[in-house]
C-alpha cells in the first residue's frame, strides 16, 4: 500500500497536467497498481493468475509488465502505450517512463536476462535498453536512444543512436558507454 502511494506522489511530482483526482484514470497508473498485485502473487509462488491478469491489464491500458519484474516505488508512466518491462527487470526507486520504452532481453541470455534501473532515472520515449545491462542512479536517457548491451553509469545523460554520455556528472562531454561485459549463452 504504501508503494502505491508513492506512486501517486511520483505522478504529481512529474505530470504538471495531474489535477486532483485524474490520476485514477491513468493507464500508467493502473498498470503499476495492479502490477504490484500480481507480483505479490508471483513472489507466492502462483504460477498463472499472475501471468493471466498481466495480460488482461495489457490489453486493458497498452503496457506490457511481466509479473516478474520488480518495481520500486515512487514509479510513474506517462503516457504508457507500448511500454514493454520483461520479467528479470529491476526498477529502483522514484523512476519515469514515456510512452513506448523497453526494457526487454536479447533472446540470448539465460537467467538475468533484462535491464537494471537504478533509483531517480527518467527514460524518454520510445528508448530500448535490451539485456542484462545496469543503468545507474540519477540517469536520464533520451527519447528514441537506443542502448543494447552497455552499462550506463550514474549520474549521466545519454542521447543518440547508438546512445552516447552526452552529460557526465554535471559536465558536457560526448564518449561512447563503456562496454558491458557478462557472460552470453547460447
Amino acid at each position: 500500500m504504501l508503494a502505491i502511494l508513492e506512486d501517486i506522489k511520483a505522478i504529481y511530482r512529474n505530470d504538471p497536467a495531474a489535477r486532483n483526482i485524474e490520476f485514477l484514470l491513468y493507464p500508467g497508473f493502473h498498470a503499476i497498481t495492479y502490477h504490484r498485485f500480481n507480483h505479490f502473487l508471483w513472489k507466492l509462488g502462483v504460477p498463472f493468475l499472475p501471468r493471466l491478469l498481466s495480460e488482461i491489464i495489457r490489453f486493458v491500458t497498452g503496457l506490457e509488465i511481466h509479473p516478474g519484474a520488480e518495481i520500486g516505488d515512487g514509479f510513474f508512466v506517462d503516457h504508457g502505450m507500448g511500454v514493454v518491462i520483461g520479467e528479470t527487470t529491476e526498477i529502483g526507486d522514484n523512476c519515469v517512463l514515456f510512452h513506448n520504452v523497453t526494457l526487454g532481453g536479447t533472446g540470448k541470455h539465460k537467467g538475468k536476462r533484462h535491464p537494471t534501473v537504478g533509483d531517480n532515472v527518467l527514460i524518454g520515449t520510445g528508448a530500448i535498453l535490451l539485456g542484462p545491462i545496469k543503468v545507474g542512479n540519477n540517469v536520464k536517457i533520451g527519447a528514441n536512444s537506443f542502448v543494447v548491451m552497455r552499462d550506463i553509469p550514474d549520474d549521466c545523460t545519454v542521447a543518440g543512436t547508438p546512445a552516447r554520455i552526452i552529460r557526465r556528472n554535471g559536465c558536457n562531454c560526448n564518449e561512447e558507454l563503456p562496454k558491458t561485459t557478462y557472460p552470453i549463452s547460447a
